[in-house]
C-alpha cells in the first residue's frame, strides 16, 4: 500500500522540486544581470594629439670624389735624377714638396749665358746713352743749326734699350727652366700612379704622374623633389654631417658649398655639392674619409610650424581616428606633407588635444560607440547603477 502511495506522490514532489529550483535560479539570474550588465563596447587607447614646430632633416647619399685630379706634366727635358720617397702611388706629399728633380747642368748654362747677353745688352745701352748726351750737348752749342733724331741717337737709344728688354726676358726663360727641374706638388697631395724611374729620360710635356688634392675633398648628392621643397632659401655655407657607415662607423663634419644649378633629366633630381676640408685627417687628426666612399651626408632643412607627428600604423589612406565628445570613432581627413623614418608629419585635418585612437576596433566604423581604456567608469555602467537605483526606490 505505502509502496503504491509512493509511486503517485514522487512525481509531484519531483514536480514541485524542480519548479523551485527552476525559480531559484531563474531569481538568481535576474539578480546577477541587474548586478553586472555587459558592456559590448569596444576598448580604445587614446592619445592627445599635439602640434610642434620641426625641424626637418634631409639625408642623402654620394660618393667621395677630390675637388682636383691633377695630371702631371714635365715642363723641361732630361734626365731624372732623383724623386721624393712618398711619390709613389698611393703615397702623401705635402703643398710645395720636390717631387722629382731633372738634371739641371744645361739650365743652369742656360742661365748664365742669359745673364751674360743681358750685361752685352746694359753695356751697349750705357754706350748709346752717352753717345746721346754728346750729341745733346753739342747741338745746345750751336742751336740755330737743325740736328736730326739720327744725329741726336735716339733710334740707337731707343734699340739699345729694346736689346736690354730682350736679354731680361731671355734671363727670365732660363731662371724659369732651372726651376722647373724640380717638380713640386701644387698641393697637399695623394699620389695616383707615377710614370718615371731614375735614369729615365722625359720630354717636355710629357705625362710623368696623376695626383689628387686631399686639402678639401666634395660630395655631389642628389635633392629629390619631396625633399627640394624643405630646402633652406639659402643653402651656402650651411653645416652638414658626412657620416661613414659600418664596422668603423664615424662621422665627420662638411660644409654645403653650391648648387650644380641644374635638375637631372633622367632622375629630375637636383644636386648639391658638400664639401669636407682635410678629408684623410693629415691636419685635424679626424677619421680619414677615402676617396671612391659612399657616404651618407644629412644637414638641417626648413622649420616647419605647428605640425602634428604621427606612427605611421595611425595613417591609413591620409585618414586618422580620433574619439569625438560622444565616446563614438569619428574618422579625420589629414594632409601628410613628410615622411621621416617610421613617421608623418601632418600640417592639417587634426585640432589641438583632440584624441588619437591609437588601439582600432578589428572593424571601425563611423559613429561606433567605444570605451577608453583607463577611464574609472563608463556610461553603460553609470546608466545601469541609476536604472537599479529607481528600481529599488519603487
Amino acid at each position: 500500500m505505502q509502496t503504491r502511495i509512493l509511486k503517485w506522490v514522487f512525481p509531484f514532489v519531483a514536480l514541485a522540486i524542480g519548479i523551485v529550483s527552476f525559480m531559484g535560479i531563474n531569481a538568481i539570474a535576474e539578480e546577477s544581470a541587474e548586478k553586472k550588465p555587459v558592456d559590448t563596447r569596444p576598448t580604445v587607447k587614446v592619445e592627445s594629439a599635439l602640434a610642434n614646430n620641426h625641424q626637418v632633416i634631409i639625408n642623402s647619399y654620394g660618393e667621395v670624389k677630390p675637388l682636383e685630379n691633377t695630371q702631371l706634366s714635365a715642363q723641361v727635358s732630361g734626365e731624372v735624377l732623383s724623386w721624393h720617397p712618398n711619390f709613389i702611388a698611393g703615397g702623401v706629399v705635402g703643398r710645395g714638396e720636390t717631387l722629382f728633380i731633372i738634371e739641371k747642368d744645361n739650365y743652369q748654362a742656360a742661365v748664365l749665358m742669359a745673364e751674360a747677353e743681358l750685361a752685352r745688352a746694359q753695356a751697349g745701352l750705357i754706350e748709346e746713352q752717352a753717345q746721346a748726351q754728346v750729341a745733346a750737348d753739342e747741338a745746345t752749342r750751336f742751336p740755330g743749326k737743325a740736328r736730326t733724331d739720327l744725329f741726336l741717337r735716339k733710334p740707337q737709344v731707343l734699340s739699345a734699350q729694346a736689346s736690354v728688354k730682350s736679354a731680361q726676358a731671355a734671363l727670365k726663360r732660363a731662371q724659369r727652366d732651372l726651376e722647373n727641374c724640380e717638380i713640386t706638388a701644387p698641393y697637399d697631395a695623394l699620389v695616383i700612379s707615377r710614370n718615371i724611374g731614375v735614369g729615365q729620360f722625359v720630354s717636355m710635356g710629357s705625362q710623368v704622374a696623376e695626383i689628387n688634392n686631399i686639402e678639401t675633398a666634395e660630395v655631389i648628392i642628389p635633392i629629390a623633389g619631396f625633399d627640394s621643397i624643405f630646402l633652406p632659401e639659402r643653402i651656402k655655407g650651411i653645416t652638414a654631417t658626412v657620416i661613414q657607415k659600418g664596422l668603423n662607423s664615424f662621422t665627420r663634419e662638411a660644409v654645403i658649398d653650391r648648387d650644380l644649378g641644374i635638375v637631372d633629366s633622367a632622375t629630375r633630381m637636383s644636386s648639391l655639392v658638400v664639401r669636407i676640408d682635410d678629408p684623410y685627417g693629415l691636419k685635424s687628426k679626424q677619421p680619414a674619409i677615402k676617396f671612391g666612399s659612399y657616404v651618407q651626408v644629412s644637414f638641417a632643412g626648413a622649420m616647419l610650424s605647428n605640425i602634428y607627428r604621427l606612427p605611421q600604423a595611425l595613417v591609413n589612406n591620409q585618414t586618422v581616428w580620433i574619439v569625438n565628445e560622444q565616446q563614438q570613432l569619428e574618422p579625420r581627413k589629414v594632409t601628410v606633407i613628410r615622411e621621416e623614418g617610421e613617421f608623418f608629419y601632418i600640417n592639417s585635418g587634426l585640432n589641438a588635444d583632440d584624441k588619437l585612437v591609437v588601439t582600432l576596433p578589428e572593424y571601425p566604423q563611423k559613429g561606433m560607440e567605444v570605451k577608453v581604456a583607463g577611464t574609472s567608469t563608463n556610461s553603460a555602467t553609470e546608466s545601469s547603477e541609476t536604472s537599479n537605483s529607481n528600481t529599488q526606490q519603487l
